[in-house]
């Protein structure tokens, strides 16, 4: 049975920047006796002044007693020499993303430490195994890949190369584990989990900002109103960097041999190259004066709310829109020939499947089609996004506005585009997650944790297919294939062969 090291045992941390002091602050933190070493003159020392002024903003808080904070900081030895982290147990390298340099840092370490130091590298690019083959022992290396920032965010994946030893991967994921981490297990290949199963998060709102589906700030809105995330994907791109997320963006891409689903973009590509790289330089996807400008987002203007309604059963997922409506004081009539829809006077409203609604209402035979997006809560979202037909005639958009907005939400048109945009952006996450399952790359409960912890996802992309259906996700990622002719929304194999057994991905 696998252990955690005893917090007798020391950590050493290589690089002392924001992520290296970080992470050693979460050993120290844990109780280990830290050793902390940088080749950069001085670099030590301003990472533990950095660590102790962040500490003391949590004592004036009133989050960390004093005693604790001088306690933990007393843990922390800087190192002179890279020779003084020989007895170590574990050693971390935090230092700058060239396969070289890692290579060379661990065959030193090789000749420095214990035969039974753990090696572990926090890289979030590199190959785990591309790394230990340069070294003789290539078994006791291993990722421990932490998110930033180091000490709050609670993800670390834990990375196996091809020749990782399993132990040793064990005895680190119960250390992680120790520190109160979320660890998951992973395999070593392009992204590990997160910053592949995230590419589509970016990369289809991108796509809809190229198509002019909606304008940046409904998108973000609608996202974090009804999708519930915490940050719109163009807020987040703004707050990471948007070169640093085009270089991660192209670096997958390569790394797959140019796969569609990972294409880069355009959109993202020209702020590179006018060096508008988000709140850093000032102006990104949205311009900065202390904050983002999130209030450009305008919803569809005041319209009257239909007295009835006629409905079938919608999708369970969607019912509690139908309670919602029901709740508002509007009749609700059950028309058992309304399978899937809402009629109101001069409209019907149904719940996007990935087809366009022209292309629906013609295929369905729904004249003045509008069709809703998905929402993680139907009962609890504010915001919502809808499409209607191009043969719709504008009085059918308002009375679906007027329904939503007597049901308390605002409703935000957008072009008819396929999926609209928290459908389309969910379904192709889920889908990618069960390509990261299927490739090995780790479990289900892995990838949910993975991008729940690491990018605080509202729920995870698996989970929320079996909230949805994976019948739902198949359909909408078919209606997409169908719809753009592009293997980019190929349905996953793993997908397909939950919804012809009928099985969910967590039961």
């Amino acid at each position: 049975m696998t252990e955690s090291l005893p917090t007798t045992r020391a950590v050493g941390v290589i690089g002392a920047g924001t992520m290296g002091a970080g992470i050693a602050q979460v050993a120290a933190a844990a109780g280990h006796p830290v050793v902390l070493f940088d080749t950069a003159s001085g670099a030590v020392e301003r990472g533990i002044g950095q660590t102790a002024a962040g500490l003391d903003k949590l004592v004036a808080r009133g989050r960390m007693q004093a005693g604790d904070r001088d306690a933990l900081l007393e843990r922390i030895r800087p190192a002179d020499n890279i020779e003084q982290l020989a007895g170590c147990a574990l050693v971390i390298e935090a230092v700058v993303e060239k396969l070289e340099i890692k290579q060379d840092l661990f065959r030193a370490l090789e000749d420095i430490c214990r035969d039974d130091t753990i090696l572990a590298t926090n890289t979030s690019s590199l190959s785990v195994t591309a790394i230990g083959a340069a070294l003789s022992r290539p078994g006791r290396l291993v990722g421990m890949h932490f998110f930033n920032p180091a000490p709050i965010m609670k993800l670390v994946e834990v990375v196996s190369g091809l020749d990782t030893d399993a132990g040793v991967a064990a005895r680190v994921f119960d250390t992680a584990t120790a520190w109160g981490k979320h660890a998951v297990h992973a395999r070593s290949t392009p992204g590990f989990i997160v910053n592949r199963v995230a590419r589509p998060f970016y990369g289809e709102a991108l796509r809809l900002l190229e198509e002019r589906a909606a304008d940046i700030a409904v998108l973000d809105r609608v996202m974090r109103d009804a999708g519930g995330f915490r940050m719109g994907p163009f807020e987040l791109m703004d707050l990471i960097g948007i070169d640093v997320n085009y270089a991660v963006s192209c670096s997958v891409y390569d790394a797959f041999y140019q796969d569609p689903r990972f294409v880069p973009s355009l959109e993202q590509k020209q702020r590179v190259d006018a060096g508008r790289l988000g709140r850093k330089s000032g102006h990104g996807f949205y311009d900065y004066d202390g904050q983002a400008d999130t209030a450009r987002a305008t919803p569809a203007p005041p319209a009257d709310a239909p007295p009835s309604v006629a409905a079938g059963d919608l999708p369970d997922f969607a019912a509690p829109l139908l309670e919602r409506i029901a709740a508002s004081g509007i009749a609700v009539d059950r028309d058992d020939d309304a399978m899937g829809i809402i009629r109101v006077p001069g409209a019907v409203l149904a719940v996007t499947d990935g087809r366009t609604a022209t292309r629906r209402a013609v295929e369905d035979v729904h004249d003045d089609l509008v069709l809703v997006d998905l929402c993680l809560d139907y009962g609890a979202a504010t915001s919502v996004a809808v499409a209607a037909s191009m043969n719709a005639g504008p009085a059918a958009l308002r009375a679906i506005t007027g329904l939503l907005q007597a049901a308390g939400l605002a409703a935000y048109p957008v072009s008819d585009t396929p999926g609209l945009v928290v459908m389309r952006l969910v379904s192709m996450l889920a889908n990618e997650a069960c390509e990261a399952v299927l490739a090995g790359v780790c479990d289900a409960a892995g990838v949910d944790t993975a991008m729940k912890s690491g990018v605080n996802y509202p729920r995870g992309p698996l989970a929320w297919a079996d909230a949805v259906g994976a019948d739902t996700v198949l359909t909408v990622l078919n209606h997409l294939q169908q719809g753009y002719g592009s293997d980019r929304y190929r349905p996953s194999l793993l997908l397909q062969q939950h919804v012809y057994a009928g099985r969910r991905f967590h039961e």
